[in-house]
């Protein structure tokens, strides 16, 4: 942390209107290493106020994507559902000071605007019909709009692009309370910023031409607008915004497709923000480094073979407590039993290099933990033919009582075996590995021995004798 810098505190404002995407996570992650970097408060705010659209799976998909992430808050969740009276509070000061009024118009009325903007080749905008009525349509139920100043211009200085400036003209006056009470997104932001102390806020760059607005209204609140900075949206690997063939799913998705967190952090930092050409960073070297102002202007690029490479690399190199955590839930997902097979530190030492994700890792690693009744046909049909019978028969002689059941020794065995009879190293190395997998593809020989195991090695070597003598037959 540098001294000199004043604590940020920021929040992570989710709507629960669906699942913590790709996208999302990324401003979370960059609100979270803001806060870190200068020992300031990272929050969490669930702006629920859409009652209709907002679910409770969602909020709870967004606690559990934040959860599974490691990106702990310091204080949160908060729910915007659960905040109507303070809302309510500064929209009746609002209308006190004569910085808000009440709207009568009814949709058809407003519609008409939009159309004759729209035909007239206008930005629609509200013509202020009602800000100085000089009295109330009977049986209307109003909604409260802003007064946006007629003059002058609002600008604010972006951490990310730089000052933007916004003439008031192009502003017209927002609703900020509907008919029902409810607060609109603008207003119940600013309130909840201002009354939370929130000194920068990060967000996606979809969000920029709300900002003026809110700026006004701090204003008028006779407030002091936070910092901002909007960060660029994600794309896909072919240039186009990120949709759910590229990646934009759920955050827990990811979890389920076999990735770490820690890589997907790593990864979502890098989308968009560097420092220097270091791809591989820990979470400590993230909070040390980040700066919101170091974030490019330019939309990044999603690159699933880079998400890819860090997988294998963290889960070769990550954290143990993490990547075991990570592998046994997986293992229980697949229906497997850890114990059922050799001890994880010996199975990531041979599978981490040969996959990507856990997913691949599993199923690849199946017939170390459980039984299988079938070889594969094809597999079977080419390799356990009945010249294998003699050199698997030899090899189970010379195992048998093999007491150093590790790959060095394994290796050696097999290799005397194939020596012994005065064939090719292949032509015991297939057929075992079908005897030991059930199929064609494992890693080294030796090591596929080893992870099997002497008891299951020598039954399944058994087995595909059987399955040769009764081929014969």
């Amino acid at each position: 942390m540098t001294s000199n810098v004043a604590p940020i505190r920021t929040r992570f404002a989710p709507s629960p209107t669906g699942f913590l995407h790709i996208g999302g996570a990324r401003t979370a992650l960059f609100c979270y290493l803001a806060a870190r970097a200068t020992n300031g408060q990272f929050i969490l705010r669930i702006e629920d106020t859409d009652r209709e659209r907002s679910t409770q799976q969602s909020v709870q998909a967004i606690l559990d994507g934040m959860s599974w992430l490691g990106l702990d808050y310091d204080e949160g969740p908060f729910y915007q559902s659960e905040r109507f009276a303070q809302y309510q509070a500064r929209v009746e000061r609002l209308l006190e000071q004569g910085k808000a009024y009440r709207c009568y118009c009814s949709r058809e009325r407003l519609d008409g605007l939009r159309e004759a903007a729209m035909a007239a080749g206008e930005k629609p905008r509200y013509d202020g019909h009602c800000r100085d009525l000089d009295a109330a349509p009977e049986g209307v139920e109003p909604v409260i709009r802003f007064r946006n100043p007629d003059a002058g211009s609002v600008d604010f200085d972006d951490r990310v692009r730089g000052t933007i400036e916004v003439d008031n003209s192009e502003l017209d006056d927002l609703v900020i309370q509907r008919k029902d009470g409810s607060p609109t997104y603008n207003f119940a932001v600013v309130v909840d910023d201002l009354e939370m102390g929130i000194n920068l806020v990060i967000r996606g760059d979809d969000h920029i031409n709300n900002t003026p607005r809110q700026v006004n209204i701090y204003r008028a609140l006779d407030a002091e607008p936070p910092a901002f900075a909007h960060v660029p949206m994600i794309l896909g690997g072919d240039g186009t915004r990120l949709s759910k063939r590229h990646g934009a799913v759920s955050v827990l998705a990811w979890r389920e497709a076999g990735y770490l967190p820690d890589a997907l952090i790593n990864y979502l930092a890098r989308l968009g923000w560097s420092d220097g050409d270091q791809e591989v960073f820990s979470r400590k070297e993230l909070i040390e480094r980040f700066r919101i102002g170091d974030v490019n202007r330019k939309p990044s690029r999603f690159d699933t073979e880079k998400l890819n490479w860090l997988n294998q690399h963290y889960l070769r190199e990550g954290c143990q407590g993490q990547v075991h955590a990570e592998v046994a839930w997986h293992f229980d997902e697949a229906g497997l039993l850890l114990d059922a097979g050799p001890p994880l530190r010996d199975l990531l030492l041979v599978q981490s290099e040969r996959v990507e994700t856990l997913v691949e890792l599993v199923e690849q690693s199946r017939p170390f933990y459980s039984d299988f009744d079938e070889f594969d046909a094809a597999a079977a049909k080419k390799h356990l033919r009945p010249v294998a019978a003699e050199p698997l028969a030899a090899l189970k002689a010379r195992l048998e009582p093999l007491q150093d059941w590790t790959p060095d020794a394994l290796q050696d065995a097999v290799q005397a075996t194939a020596d012994e009879l005065g064939i090719g190293f292949g032509k015991i190395g297939m057929p075992l590995r079908v005897a030991l997998m059930g199929h064609g593809q494992s890693p080294a020989i030796n090591h596929t021995l080893w992870l099997v195991g002497r008891e299951r090695s020598l039954s399944r070597i058994d087995q595909a004798l059987g399955f040769i003598a009764a081929r014969v037959g």
